[in-house]
């Protein structure tokens, strides 16, 4: 008798743990999706996303609140943006995101300021949001190829393009209201 009331047993305290799998395994669906649109191979998308979390957590470890920093990873290249409190702290941020396995380059676009405003950061993620709404609006490229990032006004796209792509998007993030400047960290296809 007991030994068939021990895999019912567990199989009640496993199927009580499965209600937590669904958010796990609809994330997991969600990333496939991504990556079958993303021209990066899968190990190149799995790499960006460990290099952007041991980033923040290096970065967080060594400066605590005292910094406002926002790494982005698109094929191990690292766009490294926010704002800092001084020349030592940018560069020993930037050393920091430059030891960690697999980052191939490194774009340091930290600025020396205060840290930004909740309302400044809540126009940069407008002025991503209307980018990234005109991008698959315009039939011209495929708006998964190209990561859009805002800071202060300032407009990063990262990918990996075509140059007439590279054109089409750029035109468009300038022409978005809001954006003050647009920086271009594509890697080309062609």
């Amino acid at each position: 008798m007991t030994m068939r009331i021990a895999p019912l047993l567990m199989l009640a305290l496993a199927a009580g743990s499965l209600q937590g799998c669904f958010p796990v395994v609809a994330a997991g669906v969600g990333a496939g999706v991504m990556m079958a649109h993303d021209r990066r191979t899968s190990g190149a998308y799995v790499e960006d996303q460990a290099i952007e979390t041991k980033a923040f957590e290096r970065i967080r470890k060594q400066y605590k609140d005292n910094v406002h920093v926002n790494v982005t990873s698109y094929n191990r290249n690292v766009l490294i943006s926010g704002e800092v409190p001084n020349e030592q702290t940018k560069t020993g941020i930037a050393q920091i995101v430059a030891g960690i396995e697999n980052v191939r380059n490194v774009n340091n676009e930290l600025i020396i300021s205060g840290t930004s405003s909740l309302t400044s950061r809540s126009s940069d993620s407008l002025v991503t949001s209307n980018i990234k709404l005109r991008f698959v609006e315009d039939k011209h490229f495929n708006a998964d190829h190209i990561k859009v990032v805002t800071e202060n006004g300032t407009v990063f796209l990262m990918g990996m393009v075509k140059r007439a792509e590279a054109d089409a998007a750029t035109e468009i993030a300038s022409t978005t209201g809001g954006v003050q400047r647009v920086v271009r960290l594509f890697e080309y296809l062609d």
